[in-house]
């Protein structure tokens, strides 16, 4: 099997990069890259004494769950560029991995134009990390922590449309109910998606699922990055659930919320 993935230059994105490689004969990974030193870095976000207090949790829960940036493992034919640059590649330039069996997308930039089209059409299946259609956007899964819902951080597994994280939805991923560390339990949200993505792949039952339509009525937020203010990241970390109040909210997760749940434990 040939698998081509668009996704990003940090831990997580490695570490799908890794997990694929073990389940394909051939994995072709364009790489959208950030900083991996958010919060210090003027990027993706800008530079601040609160970015870099909050980003610094979020690189050690990263590191904890998916290791250090580093190579892949494996043997992977890689393309870097910035991120952003995706859609306005001209499709000779992805010719080799544009011949593949199946098309995955996760953390890649908003993906228009012909690309979009090739890969829609092709059926590629996108990794929302958020639980669709209650949150869209960027940084989903802090807003629902933010909003004291952490039973509804997950991951959205749907296929790829014109629109952003609206394509109907395959599965979603959730780790399991544990006492931990809020931001470590964001990062094991990913590790779910991964997992849960892998256990299809091997199965050959991911593009067997019968997608479900979103109901847009659900949506509690749909957040973009401009709404990640230094404000915000200030007032949550003053106000962070413990380990056990984390659990406990978790626990009382209402499974008829979710499309094909996939409960992992990470």
């Amino acid at each position: 099997m040939r698998i081509t993935l668009f996704t990003c230059n940090q831990p997580r994105h490695l570490a799908l990069i890794d997990a694929l490689a073990k389940v394909a004969d051939e994995v072709f990974a364009i790489q959208e890259c950030n900083t991996v030193f958010p919060g210090k870095v003027d990027d993706f976000f800008r530079k601040s004494p609160a970015m870099e207090q909050y980003f610094s949790r979020v690189v050690a829960a990263e590191k904890e769950v998916f290791g250090a940036p580093r190579f892949p493992a494996t043997a992977v034919r890689q393309l870097p560029i910035k991120m952003g640059d995706l859609s306005r590649l001209d499709l000779d330039c992805l010719a080799p991995a544009l011949q593949s069996d199946l098309y995955i997308v996760f953390g890649a930039s908003f993906i228009r134009g012909p690309l979009c089209d090739h890969l829609v059409k092709r059926r590629a299946v996108n990794i929302h990390m958020g639980v669709s259609p209650y949150y869209r956007g960027s940084a989903t899964n802090f807003w629902a922590m933010y909003d004291r819902r952490p039973d509804l951080v997950g991951a959205t597994v749907h296929l790829l449309s014109q629109g952003l994280d609206s394509g109907p939805m395959l599965f979603h991923a959730l780790p399991s109910a544990q006492a931990t560390d809020p931001f470590v339990y964001g990062l094991k949200a990913v590790g779910a998606a991964h997992a849960a993505l892998i256990r299809h792949i091997e199965r050959g039952t991911l593009l067997d699922l019968e997608p479900i339509q979103q109901d847009s009525s659900k949506q509690s937020r749909y957040t973009r990055n401009v709404d990640f203010s230094d404000e915000i990241a200030n007032e949550y970390l003053t106000r962070l659930p413990t380990a056990e109040q984390l659990s406990a909210a978790i626990q009382r997760r209402d499974a008829r919320q979710f499309v094909r749940p996939e409960i992992v434990e990470c």
